[in-house]
């Protein structure tokens, strides 16, 4: 009985640990809201993120992303590894959290793990896109072309700032080299 006991609660705590990571978003951050889910598929250039131990050593990053039959989204992620000096890439899948007209997702790579994904500035022409992750720990900076206009990038950063980011310890990605991954759609 003991045992159960324990079994339970464990489930439990994991369960809601899960559960909480799932929907995560930084305290001052808003997820986009008039989402068009369709306008968000494709290729999309990371420019800036913080590092941290999944994207270490990448330059050249990009996410691609298209629509699953069920509905949910598939991530492609690659990048080059400088240190190893080889391509790297992960297969993963995103859901909404909420409806589909609200940019707030949970990502995962390694079911049933998620993470926070939340798209908290977009531009009317879906060309860039400023992405908060489950805590302030978590910030992409994409782009569909290899490079952001400096404006964008101003904006994005004030609004990063405003959120309580860091910004300073972004690491500005390198692109450089054309990805084996990289697919001719938007």
């Amino acid at each position: 009985m003991r045992n159960k006991i324990i079994l339970l609660t464990t489930a439990g705590i994991i369960a809601t640990s899960l559960f909480m990571s799932c929907s995560s978003i930084p305290k001052n951050a808003k997820p986009v809201t008039g989402f068009q889910p369709k306008r968000y598929l494709g290729n999309w250039y990371e420019i800036a993120r913080f590092d941290y131990r999944f994207e270490k050593n990448l330059s050249n990053v990009m996410a691609q992303y298209s629509f699953l039959d069920n509905g949910d989204i598939k991530v492609l992620n690659s990048g080059f590894d400088t240190k190893k000096k080889k391509w790297k890439s992960s297969t993963g899948s995103a859901k909404f959290t909420k409806s589909t007209d609200i940019a707030a997702l949970k990502v995962s790579f390694f079911k049933p793990f998620y993470a926070g994904y939340n798209v908290i500035a977009i531009d009317d022409n879906y060309q860039y896109a400023l992405v908060a992750g489950r805590n302030l720990n978590y910030l992409w900076l994409l782009s569909r072309e290899k490079t952001m206009p400096e404006k964008v990038k101003q904006q994005f950063l004030g609004l990063a700032k405003e959120i309580g980011y860091d910004v300073s310890q972004l690491i500005w990605v390198e692109h450089d080299m054309v990805s084996p991954y990289a697919s001719n759609s938007k």
